[in-house]
């Protein structure tokens, strides 16, 4: 694992974005950070990320649409997505999960968790390919 993991947070509201930034950069991450729908595409095609966190409610493009975007794309299969939102109820996570989304995370949540969360996603997705 030569190779630095790429994050992209894609959220309108700093002060998790800040916090997210902080906590992954330490952890070893390398961060980049959209906000919003557009600009999110548009750095997932440039610097191709290994995870994407994906917050629903942005202006432009829902998270939703970039989800099913990316998920549109061959190229982009294996990128990560994780969607937060602080919409929980059964249907919006259905929604996530069923365009394509790894993992939905409801809002408020704990950023040391999140960040605990992505790297059992590494490890699910470090698995030798056979």
């Amino acid at each position: 694992m030569g190779q630095t993991r790429k994050v992209l947070i894609v959220d309108d509201e700093p002060n998790i974005v800040t916090a997210l930034e902080f906590l992954l950069k330490r952890s070893g991450y390398e961060v980049r950070v959209a906000s919003n729908g557009a600009e999110a595409l548009a750095q997932v095609e440039s610097e191709r990320p290994d995870v994407v966190l994906l917050d629903i409610m942005m202006p432009g493009k829902s998270g939703y649409e970039v989800c099913q975007r990316l998920r549109e794309r061959p190229e982009f299969a294996q990128t990560k997505i994780v969607m937060l939102s602080a919409k929980g109820s059964e249907a919006e996570v259905n929604k996530g999960l069923s365009l394509g989304a790894d993992l939905y995370i409801t809002k408020p949540f704990s950023t040391q968790e999140l960040v605990a969360t992505i790297e059992r996603l590494f490890a699910a997705g470090a698995a030798p390919a056979a």
